[in-house]
């Protein structure tokens, strides 16, 4: 397969994705938060707002306020987020726009509070999703990216800021600290399920093993877990004798059965085992976020930095076999 009809299917997947995590935020909003007339953070928060006192649909009013959000942010914060962002406001307009008027009551009766938990992780499983794929709901994401390019404060507080303020302006129009405490609810369950989501996604485990029978357990590694690994020489600093080292780097799935293979062959083997959130490269997830390389206004500095001279080998690490070897 061509690398370009690659690049083609890794896109469609993303697409896909993204309609997927945010059919599951839109069912979860209409469907178990909206009836509730309880007020979330972000532009689906002051779309609610502007229903619950004006009787507009959410579809229009959350589409309408992004549009005008990212024509101010249109010189702030690029094209491409821009372009992005378009795609998933739409998506999720459109699915606001017919998705609410099937849920005009609450799910499950006399429930508020069952109401908002399911909502909320709906909502936080959509968006981890979308997020996950390199997609964007637009809202406060769009406020955040601008004051984010003009102060210092970072974009996770200033999204933190703006739904506090959109939920405790709910109070005016309800006059009800319970709305606002279920908002708060919402606020953080979502933040939580949407990182949960996010960092499980990209979640590896890397093994540390010392063993006098690093070559077998080598080996198997990589003959039977198909997995590749690293040999590191190193010294013992208490008995000054030199040391062989592996790393090797697997999906979470997968630490048990290497973990068996090592205490199979060497039962006193000394083993670390740590989580890792991230493992990009061949054979590991791939980098999605796609690094805009601005130009240099002078000639002369693009020509300097053309010509940064590569690292240097470090001699004291030799790789027998590269992590990217096996594919997940």
């Amino acid at each position: 397969m061509s690398k370009f009809k690659k690049q083609i299917l890794g896109s469609l997947k993303d697409y896909i994705m993204i309609i997927l995590g945010l059919a599951l935020y839109a069912f979860g909003y209409t469907a178990f938060i909206l009836p509730e007339k309880v007020v979330m953070g972000g532009m689906a928060g002051i779309a609610a707002l502007i229903y619950y006192k004006f009787g507009i649909p959410v579809a229009i009013s959350n589409f309408t306020l992004n549009i005008v959000l990212l024509v101010i942010a249109w010189r702030v914060v690029g094209r491409t987020f821009v372009i992005r962002t378009i795609f998933g406001i739409t998506t999720l307009s459109a699915l606001f726009g017919i998705l609410q008027p099937l849920f005009t009551e609450p799910i499950v009766g006399q429930q508020a509070f069952m109401n908002v938990l399911l909502g909320a992780l709906l909502c936080g499983l959509g968006v981890g999703l979308a997020f996950a794929h390199n997609g964007s709901t637009g809202g406060t994401d769009i406020v955040a990216a601008m004051v984010s390019k003009s102060s210092n404060v970072t974009i996770g507080r200033m999204i933190l800021y703006t739904d506090v303020f959109i939920i405790s302006s709910s109070y005016l129009l309800f006059h009800s600290i319970d709305k606002i405490v279920y908002g708060f609810v919402i606020l953080l369950v979502v933040s939580f399920v949407c990182d949960y989501v996010i960092n499980t996604n990209r979640q590896a485990v890397q093994f540390t093993i010392f063993s006098e029978k690093w070559s077998e357990i080598a080996d198997a590694i990589i003959g039977e877990a198909h997995r590749g690994c690293t040999l590191v020489h190193g010294t013992g600093w208490y008995t000054k004798h030199d040391v062989k080292i592996l790393l090797v780097m697997c999906r979470k799935i997968e630490a048990v059965s290497i973990f068996r293979i090592i205490k199979a062959i060497d039962p006193h083997a000394f083993v670390t085992q740590a989580n890792v959130n991230g493992v990009y490269g061949q054979g590991f997830d791939e980098e999605k976020m796609k690094q805009q390389i601005k130009k240099s206004k002078h000639k002369k500095d693009g020509n300097a930095a053309a010509h940064i001279p590569p690292l240097e080998h470090n001699s004291n690490i030799e790789e027998t076999a590269d992590f990217s070897q096996r594919q997940i």
